[in-house]
């Protein structure tokens, strides 16, 4: 409609060029075909023949200018169709045209070679029969649609050629239609995806294998974590293993020294009452025989012999408190530990020679501690004056007991001939029983026991008793 009224609009001026042109061939010299005209006719039929021969010259000249612009015209549109008909059937993509069956209507070449086919045998086809059939309902669906709203839609399935083989096609289908062709139909444009869709794929699988690697050296690391902690688990109860080995023989070796020892000490004690107290009580039998003979003949010996029994008995008695004071010295009971370490300094002094000098704070502090406290701290004096006169060879003791603000110190300091402190508390074979029974003693009351000396400096042994809980008993 709007081509007819562009045409109607252009009529005035093709009439006007085609006067003019008349005009210049009537001015035209002879011999250039155009009909000479008399200057006097004046009659009407000469009159209308002229008008008439007038309008056909000019009808001829507008169709003779028509039919050159018609010819320009379509010598336009066969450049044009032909510039249009590569663009169509050599784009990247192939465009189908489809009706409401998915009949394909039209498909350039791009599509034919997509799918395989001639276009001459693929015009009239169903477009669904190069979908595979788990798609074909995805795909009859995508079609529905296109026809149902406007505007473009997608689709992403897979197609197969005629030769069998498959590729991914990515799917723009917009509806159309038509002035000259009432039925519905849609243009298709279909594009071989099978390459993206691959190096999507590739991509995914290595983003995939990314993770799988991220997760993996997670795991490696924690597996390596894992065995770290195994391995140092391991050393752990090896160490623990050997100290525990080497703990069971220091017990068996310390069992060992102290069946020794008291074996030693009751041989000793076995020794001394045979010695000593069966000695004493043979001869005051004897004494006893020889009064009971002299009672009859010779009454004058009696008072003398009884004197002498009497020293003997006398002798046996503080033999038998000796053995007790050793034991357990009834003073620390009665008196507590100041007045006992005092008597038993005394004894030991006299018995050995070695002077003793004792130090110690105000006796009631000292008497706040407990009678197990006050026992440990006896017998570590004990022990330790022993290994003086065994071990030592010292000549002066200095033996301090101070107090400190939660516990009791004491500390028995020798000028004897010292040792290697080291090799003596550690060596498998030496007899350190003394050392390590003052140590069990302190420790098993909550205190701590220390040992210095150095060879030929002399020794000092110190122990330190908490007073925290302390009550007399």
């Amino acid at each position: 409609m709007q081509k007819k009224m562009n045409d109607s609009a252009k009529l005035p001026e093709l009439r006007l060029r085609a006067e003019a042109l008349l005009k210049k061939q009537s001015h035209s010299p002879k011999g250039s075909g155009a009909p000479r005209r008399p200057v006097a006719e004046t009659t009407v039929l000469e009159a209308d023949s002229q008008r008439t021969l007038h309008e056909l010259q000019v009808h001829q000249i507008e169709l003779e200018m028509q039919n050159t612009e018609l010819q320009d015209a379509r010598d336009k549109m066969e450049l044009l169709l032909e510039k249009y008909t590569d663009l169509y059937d050599f784009a990247p993509v192939g465009y189908f045209s489809l009706d409401e069956q998915g009949r394909i209507l039209d498909a350039n070449l791009t599509g034919t070679t997509l799918l395989g086919v001639d276009r001459s045998a693929l015009i009239n086809r169903r477009l669904p029969e190069f979908v595979p059939p788990e798609s074909r309902l995805i795909f009859q669906a995508f079609l529905e649609e296109v026809f149902a709203r406007p505007g473009r839609l997608t689709c992403e399935t897979s197609m197969i050629k005629q030769d069998g083989s498959t590729f991914w096609a990515d799917l723009h289908a917009t509806s159309a239609v038509s002035l000259h062709e009432p039925q519905k139909w849609c243009r298709v444009a279909i594009s071989d995806s099978t390459a993206l869709k691959r190096a999507k794929e590739a991509q995914d699988r290595m983003e995939e294998l990314a993770v799988s690697n991220q997760k993996l050296k997670r795991e490696i690391t924690h597996r390596q974590a894992v065995e770290e902690t195994l391995k140092m688990s391991e050393q752990h109860q090896r160490q623990s293993l050997e100290d525990s080995r080497r703990m069971q023989e220091q017990l068996r070796h310390l069992a060992h020294q102290m069946l020794t020892a008291q074996e030693e000490e009751r041989k000793q004690i076995s020794r001394d009452l045979h010695d000593q107290v069966a000695q004493t009580l043979t001869a005051i039998t004897v004494h006893l025989a020889v009064l009971k003979s002299a009672a009859a003949a010779n009454t004058g010996s009696i008072a003398k012999n009884i004197a002498r029994t009497q020293k003997i008995v006398e002798k046996a008695v503080n033999i038998v408190h000796r053995f007790a004071r050793e034991l357990r010295p009834t003073v620390l009971d009665d008196l507590g530990l100041i007045p006992a370490l005092h008597a038993y300094i005394k004894e030991f002094s006299k018995r050995t020679g070695i002077h003793i000098h004792l130090v110690a704070f105000t006796a009631t502090r000292v008497e706040s501690l407990d009678n197990t406290k006050q026992t440990v701290l006896y017998r570590v004096v004990q022990a330790a004056l022993a290994n003086v006169a065994k071990h030592a060879q010292a000549s002066r003791v200095k033996l301090s007991i101070r107090k400190l603000p939660n516990a009791v110190r004491m500390e028995i300091k020798d000028d004897g001939k010292g040792f290697e402190v080291e090799r003596v508390l550690f060596a498998k074979r030496h007899k350190r029983l003394g050392l390590i029974s003052m140590r069990e003693r302190v420790e098993m009351v909550g205190g701590t026991f220390s040992v210095e000396s150095v060879p030929g400096e002399g020794t000092t042994l110190g122990a330190e008793i908490p007073t925290n809980g302390c009550s007399k008993k």
